[in-house]
């Protein structure tokens, strides 16, 4: 985030207060729209590289390279060749979860198969919460969200008594998503400062976007993380906004052109998502 200065006429400053008082917005937001708008510029626009049909069925390919990605969105979440761990997109910074080799930041030639990245800009915040589970979390959440139709990007920053993560081990190629998600390794971080970086998507997106909440981890340290399986935190703070356009980026490899990718991913998606190893 960048700030500006500059200086504004009286007229337009009592509108913006007033704009503000009405609508319980930050100034923050309603700059930014209002900036965007006369740049042509778009604001709020998730950026998704492939489809989740197409990671159930397999296709871990490379598709786009991180330095591209970085340049459609500044927080997300996403995978890696061979789902070769886990990707947190976090203030402009892409960083990969592996297992074995902890956490890195991903070289900007990397090719990756999977993401969904939008510009984070805060619409409402909850700035001294708690909670016990997951569910709890997604709870808060689902409070902030004002549509079931919208996509919501969500930040839960602050220090948690626990997180449960898991990563994935790299797989064979076309090893299905819900075969792969048993090879993950989980791991549970207690007592950690971090972030949590989540997407909310409606149920109508399942085709090409995870249904429902998705939360990767990232501690404060940037060396522990990965996908969230599980949460509590007694002093934590969730900022969240709204996203109304979609963007997505198909991959032209001869494995997706060649894919038959009409099966309906919800079942895998929902096993993969919240699946403990045997």
């Amino acid at each position: 985030m960048k700030k500006v200065e500059g200086l504004i006429p009286d007229s337009i400053y009592t509108a913006l207060h007033a704009r503000l008082s009405a609508n319980k917005e930050t100034a923050d937001h309603v700059l930014s729209v209002a900036l965007a708008q006369y740049l042509d510029q778009s604001l709020h626009t998730l950026f998704s590289v492939s489809t989740s049909a197409a990671i159930v069925e397999g296709l871990y390919q490379g598709a786009l390279r991180i330095s591209r990605l970085l340049e459609h969105g500044d927080f997300g979440i996403g995978t890696f060749i061979n789902l070769d761990g886990e990707m947190v997109v976090l203030e402009g910074v892409a960083y990969q979860i592996s297992v074995g080799n902890g956490v890195r930041i991903a070289p900007p030639d990397m090719l990756i198969p999977y993401a969904v990245v939008t510009r984070f800009m805060e619409e409402a915040c909850n700035m001294a919460t708690a909670f016990g589970s997951f569910s709890e979390a997604a709870g808060l959440c689902d409070a902030m969200r004002d549509s079931e139709n919208l996509f919501y990007a969500f930040r839960i920053d602050g220090r948690f008594d626990s997180v449960s993560t898991r990563v994935m081990r790299p797989v064979g190629k076309g090893t299905g998503l819900a075969n792969a998600a048993q090879k993950q390794e989980e791991q549970i971080f207690q007592q950690v400062d971090g972030t949590i970086v989540g997407l909310w998507a409606p149920g109508y997106a399942s085709s090409f976007s995870i249904p429902g909440y998705h939360f990767h981890f990232i501690s404060e340290d940037r060396t522990r993380g990965g996908h969230v399986l599980d949460c509590a935190a007694r002093h934590a703070s969730i900022r969240a906004c709204s996203i109304a356009a979609l963007h997505v980026a198909l991959p032209e490899t001869a494995e997706f052109l060649r894919a038959d990718l009409r099966r309906d991913p919800n079942a895998d998606l929902a096993t993969a998502e919240r699946m403990h190893p045997k």
